[in-house]
């Protein structure tokens, strides 16, 4: 699918382009190429002379290859965006190409930073006005479509926190606790992975010398935004590695408890076991063999001897 966006009354206006004679009518500043056939990629080529790369060539480069600046002077960045649904998160690869007047953008899915900066160039006049100022919109929006999904991590550790110091931790508690953590970690991975790529576009971009003053403010503002991510990353990575600790630290206190509970009970079971093994010898000679009242004594005596020890390990707080 290739969406052509156009300024429009300082708006961006898209059209869904539906065959190659679209593109001849337009004057675009943005093409945004989504999970394109052979045949959509052909129509760029002829029309625009940009060789956009293949969905399954974008994760192929190396980390050094994924910026530069090609022979026919287009800039060339691959980068990732951040997916962040409720069931899962993942990196998304974009590749970028820059030329002179247009941006070109191919990914395999829409984006919701795509889906932001569309949004809110619709409804703000004068916000783009050139192909630069797609690109550092992309950026800027990424950098806070991130530190939502920051927020939303904090939401996830929170409940996680009240259960860890509840009152008592079952093991079913723990073992929620466990799954909330492993997803927290894995998108707060992401998150790190994503402002980290973006940073090295956007450095990228600064380098290059291309951008107009007002796009460098811009670009230096999403670097400062990025530092804050990282810096809040970091404190989460902690958090859930205390967490982590905790929540094992409780496992392993109910496992002991059984244990302990386990070891108690052996040790009271000793001494009417020692008495039954006593009394249930069968040798010729013994003088409890004719005792009529010998068997009744004999379970009166494993009951006092199995109470004497239950009720001194439960005064010692053994039982707890």
């Amino acid at each position: 699918m290739i969406n052509l966006f156009v300024v429009q009354k300082g708006r961006l206006a898209q059209e869904q382009v539906e065959d190659r004679n679209e593109l001849l009518q337009h004057k675009p500043i943005w093409i945004d190429v989504i999970d394109p056939d052979d045949e959509e990629l052909a129509w760029i080529k002829d029309t625009y002379g940009v060789v956009l790369p293949e969905l399954e060539q974008l994760g192929d480069l190396e980390a050094s290859a994924r910026y530069f600046e090609g022979e026919d002077s287009h800039i060339h960045i691959r980068t990732d965006f951040l997916l962040d649904e409720e069931t899962s998160s993942r990196n998304v690869r974009v590749a970028f190409v820059l030329t002179k007047d247009v941006l070109f953008s191919i990914h395999d899915e829409d984006l919701p930073a795509f889906r932001l900066v569309r949004m809110r160039a619709r409804l703000r006049p004068g916000s783009v006005r050139n192909a630069k100022d797609v690109l550092m919109d992309l950026y800027a929006t990424d950098a806070e479509y991130s530190a939502d999904s920051i927020e939303e991590v904090y939401e996830r550790l929170e409940d996680a926190s009240k259960r860890v110091l509840a009152d008592e931790v079952t093991d079913q508690a723990a073992a929620d606790v466990l799954e909330i953590i492993a997803r927290v970690e894995d998108l707060n991975g992401r998150i790190r992975r994503n402002v980290m790529d973006t940073r090295r576009a956007v450095s990228f971009l600064l380098r290059s010398q291309m951008l107009s003053p007002d796009q460098q403010d811009e670009a230096r503002q999403v670097l400062r935004d990025i530092d804050s991510i990282e810096n809040h990353t970091a404190f989460l990575s902690d958090k859930v590695n205390f967490l982590m600790d905790a929540t094992v630290g409780f496992i392993n206190i109910n496992q002991n408890k059984i244990i302990k509970l386990f070891s108690v009970v052996s040790v009271a079971l000793m001494p009417p076991t020692l008495i039954a093994s006593i009394y249930g010898m069968n040798f010729k000679v013994m003088p409890e063999l004719d005792w009529a009242e010998g068997y009744p004594y004999a379970i009166v005596l494993m009951i006092v001897s199995a109470a004497i020890p239950l009720v001194y390990f439960r005064r010692k707080g053994w039982l707890k």
